[in-house]
């Protein structure tokens, strides 16, 4: 769990949600239609996005589990995604924005070596992820934001020409 084992014995019936909020005191992972419509609910398992009110707690055994409470750094700084959602801001009330950043870290994580997503394949990925007060425009803006920021820091590609990454490597403007 956020990256500390945790061991304990669950119901049979018992979703993933109600393990992480009753059980475990996680309640950045938000209840909100129990029927894995809305996205407030969204966690990673094992690195991919789930919506936890559809996940029994039995099945995640052995598995990573991280909840937005695992998102910020031990220091307390927000995660790079949370930052640019700040920035551009693309978030008010709050209550789907811990959803929004499990499964939206996803698509960051997944694009930070590559091309950035459009703004379409962004707002297909927020399809699962309701939200009642943003309009998602400023929640698009800020994972743009937060793709070039990761694309800025990921390795050279493999691909790219030898010199390039050599004076990429040495601070030097290519």
């Amino acid at each position: 769990m956020n990256g500390r084992p945790e061991q304990f014995s669950a119901r049979p019936n018992e979703l993933l949600v109600e393990r992480l909020r009753d059980g475990l005191g996680l309640t950045g992972t938000k209840v909100g239609c129990d029927t894995g419509q809305c996205g407030t609910c969204v966690v990673r398992l094992d690195g991919r996005s789930v919506k936890s009110c559809l996940v029994l707690t039995a099945s995640a055994a052995g598995s990573e589990v991280a909840t937005i409470e695992g998102e910020t750094t031990r220091g307390g700084e927000l995660s790079g995604l949370q930052e640019a959602l700040r920035q551009e801001h693309g978030t008010q009330c709050g209550f789907c924005t811990p959803g929004m950043v499990m499964a939206l870290g996803e698509l960051v994580d997944s694009t930070a070596g590559g091309e950035a997503p459009t703004e379409p394949e962004i707002r297909e990925w927020l399809t699962g992820n309701l939200c009642r007060c943003t309009g998602y425009h400023s929640v698009v803006r800020g994972v743009q934001r937060a793709c070039a920021a990761a694309r800025a820091e990921a390795p050279p590609s493999v691909s790219e020409p030898a010199a390039v990454a050599a004076s990429t490597a040495a601070g030097q403007e290519v």
